[in-house]
């Protein structure tokens, strides 16, 4: 019931820092797959939608006042999806990694968004990771290969000295933490997206995986904030 009630609100036409503290305790209550029975519907993983701009023709990434209840709604969605399989599921039927990967889009080039494009991609990861379907529409028909690969670039700020050969910096200052997380999640996204191929059968498909090996050479040259986040990306 608490968590309905607080769907109830989100649905509403609220202050941005009402929806920011309902995003927050749903975000604890959706970790306990007890709770997520009763409120896992169609509807209110539409709210959620909304409230993370992923239909972004309907609604655009305009307002920075509005990034923080953005990033809210991708973690609810995160954890929502990672503890129901139902949620799994309506995810396909609402074609959200098509969503999402507009929303990557949106956010290219673009400032203030690192934590937007970090929980996108780490939904990207998940529903890669739990739903076979979504890892085969990513790979075949929203150009998900090119999508995280360009994420990826965004994230390390690649420099290109020739078309399949990255700069290489000698004094090139360590990534920020922001960076590092979102670098980590293109590449676990990628990972679950490219596991199937071994048989590359086009000229794109070559040059993409090419271009994809070009930054993966200069991921490996990258520095962390620390020690540890270096491990962990690479």
């Amino acid at each position: 019931k608490l968590c309905e009630g607080i769907l109830n609100i989100l649905e509403k036409d609220t202050k941005t820092s009402c929806q920011v503290a309902c995003l927050e305790a749903l975000r604890i209550l959706s970790r306990d797959k007890k709770v997520l029975v009763p409120v896992t519907t169609k509807r209110n993983m539409q709210i959620l939608v909304k409230l993370a701009k992923l239909d972004t023709v309907e609604d655009p990434l305009e307002r920075v006042s509005e990034f923080p209840v953005i990033v809210e709604a991708l973690k609810c969605l995160c954890n929502i999806i990672f503890n129901s399989s139902v949620a799994q599921k309506l995810s396909l039927e609402l074609n959200l990694a098509a969503m999402l990967c507009n929303l990557l889009q949106e956010c290219k080039d673009r400032q203030l968004v690192d934590d937007i494009k970090c929980f996108d991609l780490r939904l990207l990861f998940l529903l890669s990771l739990l739903h076979t379907d979504i890892r085969a529409q990513l790979r075949q028909e929203l150009q998900g290969v090119q999508v995280l690969t360009q994420a990826l670039e965004s994230s390390l700020s690649v420099r290109w000295t020739e078309e399949y050969k990255a700069a290489e910096d000698g004094d090139r200052r360590p990534l920020s933490l922001q960076e590092t997380d979102c670098a980590i999640e293109a590449l676990k996204a990628l990972f679950n997206v490219t596991l199937d191929s071994w048989n590359v059968h086009s000229k794109n498909e070559s040059h993409q995986f090419r271009y994809m090996a070009a930054i993966l050479r200069h991921c490996l040259l990258t520095t962390g904030p620390t020690e540890e986040k270096t491990e962990e990306l690479h």
